[in-house]
């Protein structure tokens, strides 16, 4: 695990600013949430289905496609022409919901399905953005 190393400085006298416990990191959120940039993409979350692990209806979802699944993996995966973010069982070969309310799905051997990456990050909006407003 890495840590981020953030100091706050405290003043002897008088009175200090209100900003010097947040000190300018030397890292991009890029950085920090992206590991393989040419293989990672961003979608967002629709629906309820991955609520179990965090993963709410309008999340914007961070894919990589560099990583190999393994088994429990959250994964982007195309299913029968449906994009769809499911938990994968490798074992039974089924894709599984983090909401007890959604059914298991089987991979069966007539199904078109592709792993399109492993879920690697999940990010809440707590207010509207404009920009993700185009962008989706």
């Amino acid at each position: 695990m890495k840590f981020i190393p953030i100091t706050a400085s405290a003043g002897i006298t008088g009175f200090e600013s209100p900003a010097s416990d947040y000190l300018q990191l030397p890292l991009s959120l890029d950085a920090l949430l992206i590991e393989h940039p040419s293989a990672t993409f961003i979608g967002k979350a629709d629906g309820h289905s991955m609520q179990g692990v965090g993963i709410y209806s309008g999340d914007i979802l961070i894919v990589d496609r560099h990583l190999t699944a393994k088994n429990n993996d959250v994964i982007v995966a195309n299913y029968n022409g449906e994009f769809i973010c499911k938990i994968i069982n490798i074992t039974d070969r089924e894709l599984l919901s983090a909401n007890p309310r959604y059914k298991t799905i089987p991979i069966n051997e007539g199904d078109q399905f592709t792993i399109e990456g492993v879920v690697i990050r999940s990010i809440r909006c707590h207010r509207d953005s404009q920009l993700l407003a185009k962008t989706f």
